[in-house]
């Protein structure tokens, strides 16, 4: 691949999630964007991720209340990222080193403008092989969350 770059083939248009609202709100949210992924913002600030599996190991598995347990319970704070003008080659490392599937991505002035994910290194690169390895990488077996 010759030196392509994130923004070459990121998903555009995400919606961020506002850290206080509830899971029911987020949920609804996400159902109504059909989407299972979505970055979690305070004051526009870039604060963690949601997962529809974050609501359900989380928080329903937990018995917690849907409208009275707030997205900043149940995201995933420590969030990996990348720039849009990164090359895919270190984004694909990211993703292989930390064994993610997806990767936020900001601008320089540090908004969320997209999100990158193993689909689309999948589908929008000619890399294969590329694709190939990062899933390799974040099938590998890890310690589950406690």
């Amino acid at each position: 691949m010759m030196n392509k770059k994130v923004n070459d083939v990121m998903t555009r248009g995400v919606e961020l999630i506002d850290v206080d609202f509830s899971i029911r709100e987020a949920a609804e949210m996400m159902r109504d964007l059909d989407i299972g992924v979505a970055p979690v913002a305070e004051n526009d600030e870039l604060v963690g991720m949601l997962t529809d599996r974050d609501i359900v190991i989380r928080a329903i598995a937990e018995g917690l209340d849907p409208d009275d347990t707030s997205v900043r319970d149940v995201m995933t704070e420590d969030v990996e990222y990348c720039y849009e003008d990164d090359d895919l080659e270190e984004a694909g490392r990211i993703m292989r080193d930390r064994q993610i599937r997806r990767l936020i991505v900001l601008n320089r002035g540090d908004e969320v403008i997209g999100i990158l994910s193993l689909g689309d290194l999948a589908t929008k690169t000619q890399d294969e092989e590329m694709a190939g390895d990062v899933l390799q990488e974040i099938s590998e077996p890890s310690k589950p969350e406690r």
